[in-house]
């Protein structure tokens, strides 16, 4: 299945516009949400095929919601790539131990980041 539509979720406008931005250039077709209700709402509307996902946030973390999502049998095969400026080893095992399918560390290199969601298509 190629990847089309992309979930991105960051509590940064910047970075919304930012990886956004990257990522409409390169044809994807993204949706944004800012915190965890957002998601889940999004989510609710079209379920999408990759979800790029922030780990600081306010409310519920980016951890705590990949945890949600893999877990829940409606969106379980929708792959999740945590996309944060967190760069310790410890939190890349824990972000792929809550469900997530690979790491990207910020700043994003575009090239790198697109290589990843490829790799899902």
């Amino acid at each position: 299945m190629a990847i089309q539509n992309i979930l991105l979720v960051d509590d940064s406008k910047t970075e919304l516009h930012h990886l956004s931005d990257i990522l409409t250039r390169k044809g994807y077709q993204v949706r944004t949400a800012e915190n965890g209700e957002e998601v889940m709402r999004r989510l609710a509307e079209l379920k999408p095929d990759l979800i790029l996902m922030d780990v600081v946030m306010p409310g519920q973390n980016g951890f705590q919601l990949t945890r949600a999502i893999t877990r829940d049998p409606n969106f379980a095969d929708v792959p999740v790539i945590i996309c944060t400026s967190k760069n310790q080893e410890t939190d890349k095992v824990w972000g792929i131990r809550q469900g997530a399918k690979d790491y990207v560390v910020k700043p994003v290199n575009p090239d790198e980041l697109i290589a990843k969601i490829r790799a899902f298509g």
